[in-house]
């Protein structure tokens, strides 16, 4: 078989070290840590739960909002708790303006980038985790632009508090609603800078004013397969939603495809999502970006569905086909619709539930694999 890849980017695991860290932020700090910081600036611990109240419950980050915290110290007290971690560049907007797209500069310059899509029936983040990611999977646009940086857990609730707040005071098309859902979908292998990610995420489900409030069940951590790190996110006791980006159910492609194969193969890796699964009872959902003449064969939809079907029937696994979005200058696209239909019937009649992403945002470049995050 030729290479569908003929010049792979190196994996990269680790940011270069040497990076100067984001400033803190209260997004940063445990409860327990919360209380050091107020002694540090010399105020009563509840000057800090205070600001937790306005950041967390409220969606508030202006200290002139903050009536109730003193005045000739407000300014002090936000600077020192609220830092400005993402400075917006650029917004658009897609679908009657039901979907957003924001991108964002770092403090250190990095660029990232967030959706906002709202739904009927919810409104979910597709949030980043790194700026850029070391995973070099040819067809994604991201994996294209090699490793910038890990974000901070700060720097990841804040694109979730900012979204959160943007749905409740109406500034997204529909009118004043909730963000429900959280998707790490964005930039970034969330599992390669997991102590973050799962710190963002213990924000995110902790009751305000500690944390958003939010059920773990409406967020999904996706993953490319990083094997161990999958293992030990079964292990944290948070009922988050594990997505595995598979893409090929055969090692000769998936080498190629999702270059971490070459570290742990489609074994390893379904049998770590089917782990999770059976220590969580949480279904697991399987990505698979369906890339015309290279993973849509009809015997790759036989495949698929054996390799899952050996784990058992008992509902452990959905499988989320997803069009190639296009990325620029990339020699892939989608799938033929009737290829698209064959692979669903096939997947279907071996008994894997099976559905098709909506593509939004695509016209703005803020679907699967497009963020790029150029000014």
């Amino acid at each position: 078989m030729s290479s569908v890849n003929p010049n792979p980017l190196p994996l990269v695991f680790e940011q270069k070290r040497g990076r100067v860290k984001p400033p803190r932020h209260l997004a940063d700090l445990t409860a327990e840590e919360r209380t050091a910081v107020a002694e540090a600036l010399g105020e009563p611990a509840f000057r800090v739960k205070q600001v937790a109240n306005h950041y967390y419950s409220r969606l508030e980050r202006d200290p002139a909002n903050m009536t109730d915290l003193p005045a000739a110290s407000r300014d002090r007290i936000v600077a020192e708790l609220l830092p400005t971690l993402l400075n917006p560049v650029r917004t658009m907007e897609a679908d009657k303006g039901t979907t957003v797209k924001s991108l964002w500069k770092l403090f250190d310059g990095a660029l990232v980038e967030s959706v906002l899509m709202r739904y009927t029936d919810r409104a979910t983040i597709c949030v980043s985790s790194q700026a850029g990611c070391g995973m070099a999977c040819p067809f994604c646009a991201t994996g294209q632009g090699g490793l910038e940086r890990n974000m901070s857990a700060a720097e990841i609730v804040d694109q979730v508090q900012d979204a959160a707040g943007k749905m409740a005071r109406g500034e997204v098309a529909g009118g004043p609603g909730r963000l429900s859902n959280v998707v790490f979908m964005g930039m970034g292998e969330p599992m390669a800078n997991y102590k973050a990610v799962i710190g963002a995420v213990r924000r995110m489900v902790a009751p305000t004013p500690d944390g958003l409030g939010m059920s773990a069940r409406n967020i999904t951590v996706s993953t490319v397969g990083l094997v161990p790190r999958m293992k030990q996110l079964a292990t944290e006791g948070i009922p988050v939603t594990l997505a595995l980006s598979l893409h090929a159910p055969d090692d000769e492609l998936r080498n190629e495809l999702v270059p971490i194969n070459t570290r742990w193969s489609v074994h390893e890796a379904v049998e770590a999502a089917w782990e999770y699964a059976e220590t969580t009872k949480r279904r697991v959902s399987i990505e698979y970006a369906m890339i015309k003449d290279i993973n849509d064969q009809a015997w790759r939809a036989d495949l698929l569905g054996d390799v899952l079907q050996s784990y058992g029937d008992w509902g452990w696994v959905h499988v989320n086909l997803i069009p190639l979005n296009p990325t620029p200058g990339s020699k892939w696209t989608a799938s033929r619709p009737e290829d698209e239909r064959e692979f669903v019937r096939r997947l279907i009649a071996k008994g894997i539930p099976t559905t098709v992403r909506d593509t939004r945002g695509s016209d703005i470049d803020g679907a699967c694999g497009q963020l790029a995050a150029a000014e």
